[in-house]
């Protein structure tokens, strides 16, 4: 075998591996024996109700996660704020300050397509929008639509138009020229797109770029769990499939993610749920995770099409609304994230988006994976995170020679984005404008959509 099919076989390998385990099973596994003695047989009885269940209703995954325990608008995605405009593609939502004055530039914080937004408001003590708005920030967040099959030619050229409609709203709001942004994962794709886009046309809307756990050298994907797969067979494969049904079903995603860690995410819960009867945790994160958004055909296309054509890295291979990107066009500080134990962009491939983003690119590696390097308040001991200029040639050389620093990055980060933020104004009086008045309170009707 050459060096790629030998680590498809490899992986395969670790899958059946990981499947034979003894303890996947009753009879290997001397805690669920004990439990089905003294239960009477109960946990095996509660553990066969659930193994139906999520037969039916999860795709045949165990669950990760007890849904009834959260709602969203009441114990998730919480702090007060607004629709205050709307459109077939987001919603969206400015946040009501918290103190009698604030910084002049917004922050537009831009979600992946394939998740729903309020991870980054999950609870009050996990809400990264709570913590700018604490930090005397403008915040808005863009909630996309949950798209259905009627939605299947929504592209990434809708999805940087929309960016900038959002944008033009901010600007009216807050009568600032430009903004901050904010893109993490997919949406962090999209977002880098509509930057070129903006540098292609000459024009400064936006100041400064956060960039969060994004992968934008789609060469970097080779040396991933999935990259393994990554054939033009497999892609036009790929592409037929969601051209056919018209959107990629998000249990696919979470279906495809889970096997990429399978010990983590399917035959802990197995043993847990099956084995020993337990119910799921009731944990918000999971929840969120588990509350999956559906991906227009159209943009599957175009995000196939980027492993093919890796624009970001070879300038004038992709048009995005009538422009040729090119990220050489760039010019604005940018503050770009990646954790240390993540499967999905994994940091080094992060490093090279912060290359691409030029000469005024920090770098901020956070000592946890894809979602926990986001959600990450201070107060946890056991957090640390290395930061500095991305000037190195290559990852490693940049992390033998950042300086590392105890806990949290977020107030690394808010001291960054407050520089970049424009002097103090008073705290308006209300939220929208004129033009763009409130339309209906946080979190807005999209994220409900199933």
């Amino acid at each position: 075998m050459d060096k790629r099919d030998a680590e498809r076989a490899r992986f395969v390998v670790s899958l059946i591996v990981d499947a034979m385990a003894p303890t996947n099973a009753l009879a290997g596994n001397p805690a669920a024996l004990k439990k089905l003695v003294d239960t009477g047989g109960a946990s095996l009885v509660h553990g066969l109700k659930k193994f139906l269940g999520d037969l039916v209703g999860n795709g045949g995954l165990p669950a990760q996660v007890d849904t009834w325990t959260f709602a969203v608008g009441k114990n998730l995605a919480t702090t007060p704020g607004a629709v205050v405009h709307r459109t077939p593609v987001m919603e969206l939502i400015q946040y009501r300050p918290v103190g009698a004055q604030l910084h002049k530039r917004p922050l537009l914080i831009a979600p992946p397509q394939i998740n729903k937004f309020y991870v980054f408001d999950l609870v009050p003590e996990k809400s990264i929008i709570r913590y700018c708005l604490e930090g005397n920030l403008q915040a808005f967040a863009i909630s996309w639509k949950n798209p259905t099959p009627a939605e299947r030619r929504f592209g990434i050229d809708t999805y940087v138009e929309a960016l900038e409609d959002a944008v033009e709203v901010m600007r009216d709001i807050t009568g600032s020229e430009d903004v901050n942004v904010w893109g993490s994962c997919s949406g962090g794709i999209t977002m880098s797109a509509f930057l070129a886009h903006l540098a292609a046309r000459g024009e400064r809307k936006v100041h400064s770029a956060t960039v969060a756990v994004c992968l934008l050298d789609m060469a970097v994907t080779q040396n991933t769990t999935a990259g393994l797969f990554v054939t033009p067979e497999s892609i036009a494969a790929a592409k037929s499939a969601s051209q056919l049904t018209g959107v990629v079903e998000g249990q696919e995603l979470a279906r495809m993610f889970a096997w990429m860690r399978p010990n983590d995410l399917i035959w802990n819960y197995w043993v847990s749920n099956y084995l020993l009867g337990n119910a799921p945790p009731a944990f918000n994160v999971l929840y969120w995770n588990n509350d999956t958004t559906r991906l227009p055909a159209r943009l599957h296309a175009d995000f196939l099409d980027l492993i093919e054509a890796n624009p970001f890295v070879h300038p004038g291979r992709l048009e995005v609304c009538g422009t040729p990107l090119d990220m050489r066009l760039l010019d604005l500080d940018s503050y770009v994230l990646a954790g240390l134990t993540d499967h999905i962009t994994p940091w080094q491939g992060c490093y090279n988006t912060a290359k691409l983003y030029g000469e005024r690119s920090t770098f901020v590696l956070a000592n946890s994976g894809h979602i926990q390097s986001l959600i990450n308040p201070p107060g946890n001991p056991k957090a640390c995170f290395w930061a500095g200029t991305a000037s190195a040639a290559d990852a490693q050389m940049w992390r033998e020679q950042a300086a590392k620093h105890s806990g949290s990055w977020w107030p690394h980060w808010l001291d960054w984005i407050k520089a970049r933020s424009g002097a103090m104004t008073p705290t308006p009086a209300g939220l929208g404008s004129e033009v763009n008045p409130p339309l209906e309170s946080a979190p807005g009707r999209y994220v409900m959509e199933r």
